[in-house]
């Protein structure tokens, strides 16, 4: 078993990202090849942007920190602390509306 503060983490990575020309900063916190589930913390400084990509499969972003907005299609939803968004199964972007950071959750189709 394994504990991890995602409060800490979240603290640490929006420090990364404000200091990254991208202005984000990620670390895998659960999963990886040999699982299904898959964790994976993501800061985002206010104004950037995880671009517009392929659905993984089944997916959730958590909010822990900010304001975020998720646009898929014609289709967006904004969500703030606390707030946990379904990815739906097609192309999408994630754009923080300020200082952000978010839990993603996916899983690995087999």
């Amino acid at each position: 078993m394994r504990k991890i503060s995602l409060v800490a983490l979240a603290r640490d990575h929006l420090a990364r990202a404000r200091e990254a020309s991208s202005g984000r900063s990620a670390q895998s916190v659960y999963g990886g090849h040999e699982h299904t589930l898959r964790q994976t913390l993501v800061a985002l400084t206010a104004g950037s942007s995880l671009a517009e990509h392929d659905s993984p499969g089944e997916a959730t972003v958590h909010v822990l920190r900010g304001r975020v907005r998720l646009d898929a299609g014609n289709d967006s939803w904004e969500a703030r602390d606390g707030d946990l968004i379904s990815i739906p199964p097609q192309r999408h972007a994630l754009l923080a509306l300020e200082d952000s950071a978010v839990l993603l959750t996916t899983t690995t189709r087999h």
